[in-house]
């Protein structure tokens, strides 16, 4: 009688019998196979559990920014910070183990910077590095309880999902809360109505950054009091925070002008780089512009991202591994046509790039622009061979309303 080569049952004790070349599996040591393929697979995507961490197999912080260089140009100082706030979770992750009494606490991480300069790439990127769950949120969307909208729990609800709601699991997990600056005070002056999407969301958010006991619903949504929660404890999870924050250099710049008492302070007022304020953030930037001090002192790790130049723009055309002409020669060549640029032509994205203002995202939008008619008519064709010449490229931006360009 045939029996399974795993278990050993005979056919007549198992549903289905798969026969081999050299064996045969029954349907239930057919089912544990495919889980434990399924999990082994999840891994490299992040989704891996945390608990099987060797401090011998963390990635470095030097390995996380060579990482995040293939993808990221520049902002080399994020980077840095960003790898760092990483490897040292990591570290907390294995410090259960440790027998004594020194406590490794987190150091949730606000990335501060102007549209376009890469704060959710970032985030998008090191999530492909990692083995802890990993989730990207919306402040946008967070109003305080009881009202239209999200509620603060939605963000673990996220996490959550990421985790196949394997609790432990998603409790080591690290969330990335973009548009943190929308959820700022909108005015210090009282008034009748509510700020609902703005103080408020800051209200709620303490107890998740500082880290408590919070419940979930397990599909989101609103809750109910006859709905059934998850509890989820915050201690471990990574809070990493960006936000253009923008016209804050206002608010710099005020900070700076307030030091200017006598002659010796106004030259070191000279000194100060005009062209980039953002440089010299600091704390009580972030509460002049509408942060609650209690929201601020649990984002302890302040960083800043530089306004791209033109070197940088240009390089984040074609030297990340998906800048967008990359992209857009990969879509082509699935229909068998080779596309290319001239030199000219990608300087001239360049100066849009910079006359529009609006950094990297800027060049997709103009890409768009300029390569919106050969995406409609090449596919289907007989042509076999596109060049961009600056001709075209001037030709495509002078058709196109420069409006919706700006307004991207």
């Amino acid at each position: 009688m045939n029996c399974c080569s795993f278990c050993g049952r005979p056919e007549t004790e198992v549903n289905m019998l798969i026969t081999g070349l050299n064996g045969f599996i029954c349907d239930s040591c057919a089912v544990q196979a495919g889980e434990m393929v399924k999990e082994h697979l999840h891994l490299p995507s992040g989704q891996g559990n945390a608990n099987n961490l060797h401090f011998e197999d963390l990635p470095r912080p030097h390995e996380i920014k060579a990482f995040l260089d293939q993808f990221v140009i520049g902002q080399d100082d994020a980077k840095r910070h960003l790898a760092v706030s990483v490897y040292n979770h990591y570290k907390r992750l294995l410090q259960e183990d440790s027998k004594d009494d020194v406590e490794i606490e987190k150091s949730n991480i606000i990335m501060v910077g102007s549209t376009g300069t890469g704060k959710t790439l970032l985030a998008r990127t090191i999530a492909k590095l990692l083995n802890v769950p990993f989730t990207i949120v919306d402040a946008t969307v967070l109003t305080e309880a009881g009202y239209v909208g999200e509620d603060i729990e939605s963000i673990l609800t996220r996490l959550l999902q990421v985790a196949d709601y394997d609790v432990p699991k998603a409790e080591q997990g690290i969330v990335f809360i973009d548009e943190i600056d929308k959820i700022a005070r909108k005015s210090d002056n009282p008034s009748i109505t509510r700020d609902v999407s703005g103080e408020g969301v800051q209200q709620g958010l303490l107890k998740l950054l500082e880290g408590s006991v919070v419940n979930v619903p397990p599909q989101g949504g609103r809750k109910h009091p006859e709905q059934k929660m998850i509890p989820v404890n915050t201690k471990n999870i990574l809070f990493i925070c960006g936000g253009a924050f923008d016209g804050i250099e206002r608010k710099i710049a005020q900070r700076l002008n307030t030091r200017v008492v006598g002659y010796a302070a106004a030259k070191a007022v000279e000194r100060v780089d005009r062209k980039n304020l953002m440089q010299y953030i600091a704390p009580q930037d972030l509460k002049a512009y509408g942060l609650i001090p209690e929201i601020i002192g649990r984002l302890p790790l302040l960083t800043y991202l530089q306004p791209l130049d033109r070197a940088a723009l240009r390089a984040i055309l074609t030297e990340p591994k998906n800048s967008i002409i990359k992209q857009y020669i990969k879509l082509l060549a699935m229909d068998g046509i080779a596309l290319s640029f001239d030199e000219e032509a990608l300087e001239y994205i360049v100066d849009k790039a910079i006359e529009f203002k609006l950094g990297a995202r800027g060049l997709r939008s103009i890409v768009e622009t300029v390569m919106s008619d050969i995406m409609f008519d090449a596919p289907g064709s007989d042509t076999k061979e596109i060049r961009i010449t600056l001709d075209y490229a001037r030709r495509q931006i002078g058709k196109a309303n420069p409006a919706s360009l700006q307004s991207v």
